[in-house]
């Protein structure tokens, strides 16, 4: 009869955390997902209304 210990379990744990690690890094960087990784990274930039406030507050800070 096979008989294992907690460092067996140990092993085992850091193997099934490791594909899984691998698998979603996989996932991320899949050409499927170069689209939506293309978007949110414009995401900063797009954004009119933090363009707008910040013209008013150099437009307020001018005045003082």
């Amino acid at each position: 009869m096979i008989s294992m210990d907690l460092n067996d379990f140990r092993g085992i744990q850091t193997l099934l955390v490791m594909v899984a690690f691998f698998g979603i890094v996989w996932w991320a960087y899949s050409a499927h997902r170069k689209k939506a990784n293309d978007e949110a990274a414009q995401l900063p930039f797009d954004d009119d209304e933090i363009a707008e406030r910040t013209l008013k507050q150099d437009k307020t800070e001018k005045k003082q």
